[in-house]
């Protein structure tokens, strides 16, 4: 009887399939104590829907890898390792999101942050 249950338990174990979610689920935890203050202002960099992109509120002429990374060595200026929030319209391109991730991670930036903004569920 004991053989039985687990060949059942292995057939269910390798017949299982393991499907990986591709969305992004955000569940931001709740605490009751106060905001961590941050020592240095974020660099904030917001990708607009038609492509646009925006470096603590200067928009770029043009959207180029150059340039880019001349604004954010402006920006950030003798800051060592700044933290840098990309904020991006849910219909702009992926691609653009991709080109600041990567400029900022080529400049030797490490905290880098996707902002999301949490979905309110409507009861019918």
């Amino acid at each position: 009887m004991i053989d039985v249950v687990f060949l059942l338990l292995l057939f269910f174990m390798v017949s299982t399939s393991f499907i990986r979610e591709s969305s992004l689920k955000v569940n931001l935890p709740e605490a009751t104590g106060e905001a961590m203050v941050e020592q240095d202002k974020p660099v904030d960099i917001v990708i607009q829907a038609d492509g646009q992109f925006l470096v603590n509120e200067e928009s770029l002429p043009v959207v180029s890898r150059e340039i880019l990374t001349t604004v954010l060595k402006r920006v950030v200026g003798e800051r060592d390792d700044p933290h840098i929030i990309i904020s991006a319209d849910a219909n702009a391109e992926y691609q653009h999101i991709v080109t600041a991730m990567d400029t900022a991670q080529q400049l030797g930036y490490t905290k880098l942050t996707l902002a999301t903004r949490q979905t309110k569920q409507e009861t019918p």
